[in-house]
């Protein structure tokens, strides 16, 4: 088999296991919608999502990198790997004491919009489960066991937020979603160092080596920036709505983001087996290897992810009212939310590839394009206060901003990548325009039922509007090698999922 074909079938044999574990996790995402949106309401849910933004940033910022930054320590040392990701495990220790130090002496940071009570200052000590979680499944996927992942990520993790969530709801609703939230990490992470253990042993005769550990700070300072930006991206808009907006319009939003950042799931749930295929193929010196494996892996990801904007966007108000009735208001905040993860993908496949080929450019660049969107979300929902417009409204700006910049950051990210490996990386096919076309045309016919066929939109419409999609995209978009994507579709035991860490995010 030459490279080229077997780069394309490891791209696909992950995008395979990839696409089990994505349903599996949306399995388990639906329940928790449901019970906070019945069971806590805008308000608490809105509070909640201020603190764990801003807890999960401070865990990515502990992890300083070594998401992806592990797996070339691995690859470049001579020292036992166990004592090398125990070392890994005590820097993001260290990094994570800190960070639960600073925000139990702050703890306005996480509620910057309502009164400090209850559990609240205490919130911040778990910061400590999700950044060991990150390290441990990131060494597990050097070794290639990206399928532990599915154990902690899509079944134990999102299982045990939604019962603890249900649970908690009868004894202490104010406080509920907080402690389901530190059950749901403290199991995640005990799901993660178990396998960890089983596949490394243990690290006998091992010491922190102060000096690699330094070094290993350093090197990776790039990638944690990189990682914290693109994070940052997602999720500051949750941050501004926070300080200009009461917790029950930013209740209102996280549950539309929830529900429109499932799409971004596919983009990460590449990252284990696209990170070593295109490490491998550099190693080698095989550029244009790397931007066929961008282009291919890009094209799948929008072409999966517009399928979820368009089917979801039609019956929007539907889809919003499932979650409760108070949440339909934020229909239009999803659509746009929905379609900045399609026009986010391209720029994010290629950051895989700059990451290791121009990080501080890729820094450089993610750094000024997350001034931008947050100087235009102001800018956006200001003015739209300043015309008079309800606070829904001017809300939206927020997402308007996202999708806008994350167009603009596509753009600039293949342009980079492009000009350094002297091949075009983009992904676009005019099926893919063709597909689009139909799948609207076939969901805005069941858009114009009247409002007492909404259950008709939700069910029927969204099949049908998604069957028109694919049959465009099956029959004039796709060719040999994507339909490799499908060849043969694991069981549940064999899906994998991200490394992303954080089921909220």
């Amino acid at each position: 088999m030459t490279g080229q074909s077997e780069d394309i079938a490891a791209l696909a044999k992950g995008g395979r296991t990839n696409v089990a574990g994505f349903v599996l996790r949306l399995g388990a995402r639906i329940p928790f919608l449901f019970i906070a949106g019945h069971m806590y309401g805008a308000e608490l849910v809105g509070r909640f999502a201020i603190a764990v933004v801003v807890v999960e940033f401070a865990a990515l910022l502990a992890t300083l990198g070594l998401k992806r930054g592990l797996a070339q320590a691995l690859s470049s040392t001579q020292r036992p790997h166990n004592h090398v990701v125990f070392d890994a495990l005590a820097l993001a220790t260290i990094a994570s004491l800190l960070a639960s130090a600073v925000l139990f002496a702050f703890p306005q940071a996480m509620y910057p919009n309502s009164a400090i009570g209850g559990l609240d200052r205490f919130f911040p000590l778990i910061i400590l489960a999700p950044a060991l979680s990150d390290v441990s499944l990131a060494a597990l996927a050097y070794r290639h066991n990206v399928k532990a992942s599915v154990t902690a990520r899509a079944v134990i993790e999102p299982w045990t937020l939604s019962i603890f969530a249900f649970i908690f709801s009868f004894f202490t609703h104010k406080d509920g979603l907080v402690l389901a939230y530190v059950a749901s990490m403290v199991a995640a992470l005990t799901a993660s160092i178990v396998p960890l253990i089983r596949s490394y042993g243990v690290p006998h005769g091992w010491s922190p080596h102060v000096g690699p550990l330094w070094q290993m700070t350093r090197a990776n300072t790039p990638l944690a920036g990189a990682d914290a930006l693109e994070w940052g991206s997602r999720n500051v808009d949750r941050l501004i709505l926070g300080t200009l907006f009461p917790p029950s319009v930013v209740g209102i939003y996280y549950m539309a983001q929830q529900v429109a950042s499932l799409p971004q799931k596919l983009k990460t749930s590449f990252d284990p087996i696209l990170g070593p295929v295109v490490t491998q193929s550099l190693a080698r010196g095989d550029l244009a290897a790397i931007a066929r494996q961008v282009r291919q892996v890009a094209f799948w990801i929008i072409a999966a992810q517009l399928a979820l904007a368009i089917t979801a966007s039609i019956p929007r108000e539907g889809v919003m009212a499932t979650i409760g009735p108070q949440f339909v208001s934020g229909a239009a905040a999803m659509v746009f939310l929905l379609f900045a993860e399609v026009f986010a993908s391209t720029g994010a496949v290629s950051e895989s590839a700059l990451v290791y080929m121009a990080r501080h450019r890729n820094l450089l660049v993610s750094m000024t394009m997350l001034a931008l969107q947050i100087a235009l979300s102001f800018a956006l929902i200001l003015v739209l206060r300043a015309a008079g417009y309800g606070v829904t409204v001017q809300a939206a700006g927020a997402p308007v901003a996202l999708m806008l910049v994350l167009l603009l950051t596509s753009f600039i990210k293949a342009w980079m990548l492009g000009r350094l490996l002297g091949s075009s990386v983009s992904p676009m096919r005019w099926p893919l325009v063709w597909a689009a076309c139909a799948g609207a045309l076939v969901g805005g016919a069941f858009a114009l039922l009247p409002p007492g066929w909404r259950w008709a939109q939700v069910s029927i419409g969204v099949a049908a509007t998604l069957a028109a999609y694919l049959f465009v995209i099956w029959r004039y978009a796709f060719g040999p090698e994507d339909r490799a994507l499908f060849s043969k579709m694991p069981s549940a035991e064999e899906a994998t999922i991200p490394n992303e860490g954080g089921f909220i995010r």
